[in-house]
């Protein structure tokens, strides 16, 4: 779907106000994709991708990821066809488990996030393809519902996932998969390896893999190699010493380490520059290229560049699309 490989991440700080204009550019500077999240209590992914997609013209639009369990697929299916609908084509849907913390707040945490999971992508695909539901599942129940306005193409529906069983469940039920930020070339490897599986499972042949990476570009590198450092050590302490995007580089006992005895204040300038060069999309116009090429080798089918400092984002996707995407094409 994407005119080049190369997508932009529009950060769930952003006021909303802020998302046309911000999906406008990234369209005139060439990139192949736009794509918004639902951090909850960020901005809401589908209104979200609603302004970008009025903002812009060609560019395809996703939201990685909302919840599964935080709407009725009905009416995930509901926003997705009105959406496809009106912008048949563009629009790219990712559904996930949802971040713990963010289900038990609102109470909502499935006590199976598989078969939540499975049963709304499923559901929502039926929805959209004009079919009526009617089952009970193990999360959600249906009774005789059919979509009003089903969109009159297929919509690929992806999922956002991380773990071994996740994966090989994305393979067999969705289109794609939305490969979290930190997702470097060992972990993508073996990501793809899980969803093959799933896919074989289902017959299915082709799977999408948009891959977020943190980024920073400037034509001195080590300039962009120091802007990274904060959000990556943010990320770290997030995932903690237990996350498979780390562990695929074998990082997980130095970062548990790293986390017990270094202040958070001190933990970006002591991070490894092997981290920043394998968990980070940074460093001037050809490390960028480069990286990104690396990304795409080990199988993302396009690289979303989130980058980690608000003031310089516009000039850095500038440079990135007057020195890079030429590299890519």
């Amino acid at each position: 779907m994407a005119e080049t490989p190369v997508g932009v991440f529009i950060a769930t700080s952003t006021a909303p106000g802020q998302i046309p204009p911000l999906a406008a550019r990234a369209e005139d500077l060439g990139f192949g994709e736009l794509w918004l999240a639902e951090d909850y209590f960020c901005y809401g992914g589908f209104t979200a991708a609603a302004l970008a997609l009025a903002a812009t013209r060609r560019i395809a639009v996703g939201v990685g990821i909302v919840a599964a369990v935080a709407r009725h697929p009905a009416v995930t299916a509901m926003e997705i066809a009105t959406l496809a609908g009106a912008h048949p084509g563009r629009f790219l849907p990712g559904i996930g488990h949802g971040l713990p913390m963010w289900m038990d707040q609102m109470g909502i945490a499935a006590p199976s996030p598989l078969s939540a999971l499975t049963e709304c992508v499923e559901g929502v695909r039926e929805l959209l393809r004009g079919g009526t539901v009617d089952r009970t599942g193990r999360q959600f129940t249906f009774k005789g519902i059919t979509a009003v306005h089903p969109p009159q193409i297929d919509v690929p529906i992806l999922t956002g996932v991380l773990g071994p069983k996740s994966l090989r469940l994305s393979g067999r039920i969705a289109d794609g998969t939305v490969m979290s930020v930190l997702a470097g070339t060992r972990y993508l490897e073996a990501a793809a390896g899980h969803i093959r599986d799933g896919m074989a499972e289902a017959g299915r042949t082709e799977h999408l893999l948009p891959t977020f990476a943190l980024f920073s570009v400037h034509r001195d590198g080590a300039v962009a190699k120091s802007a990274v450092r904060p959000a990556l050590a943010m990320y770290i302490t997030a995932l903690g010493a237990q996350s498979p995007l780390t562990g695929a580089f074998g990082y997980n006992e130095e970062i548990a380490r790293m986390l017990a005895e270094i202040p958070a204040a001190d933990l970006p300038d002591e991070l490894p520059q092997e981290w920043i060069d394998t968990l980070t999309v940074a460093g001037d116009p050809d490390e960028v290229a480069a990286r990104i090429k690396d990304l795409l080798a080990a199988g993302a089918t396009s690289v979303v560049l989130s980058p980690v400092t608000a003031e310089t984002a516009d000039a850095e996707l500038e440079l990135a699309a007057q020195a890079v995407l030429p590299q890519l094409s």
